[in-house]
């Protein structure tokens, strides 16, 4: 019986538009940033051709960040389409 309602229940999932793109993308640019300035163990790998204040951005943090990046972004996609916000 439980398994039954458990098939019935359909989660809510937000289609792909130009709302999920500017979400994963603004939770990633804000990952790059928090990454930048809070990650402890730094200049450790190969170095990006970036200037400025990432000229020292190397290749694992930028890959620590945009993966905690997605994480943010599919968790905040997934909770705004929960809400309706998404739709």
């Amino acid at each position: 019986m439980v398994i039954e309602v458990l098939l019935c229940v359909v989660p809510q999932t937000a289609v792909w538009s130009t709302k999920t793109a500017a979400v994963m993308i603004g939770a990633n640019i804000f990952c790059i940033l928090a990454g930048r300035y809070s990650i402890e163990v730094k200049e450790v790998g190969p170095y990006l051709p970036f200037t400025g204040s990432f000229s020292k951005f190397t290749l694992p943090e930028l890959l620590a960040s945009l993966s905690f990046g997605h994480l943010i972004g599919a968790g905040s996609i997934l909770g705004l389409g929960y809400l309706g916000i998404m739709s």
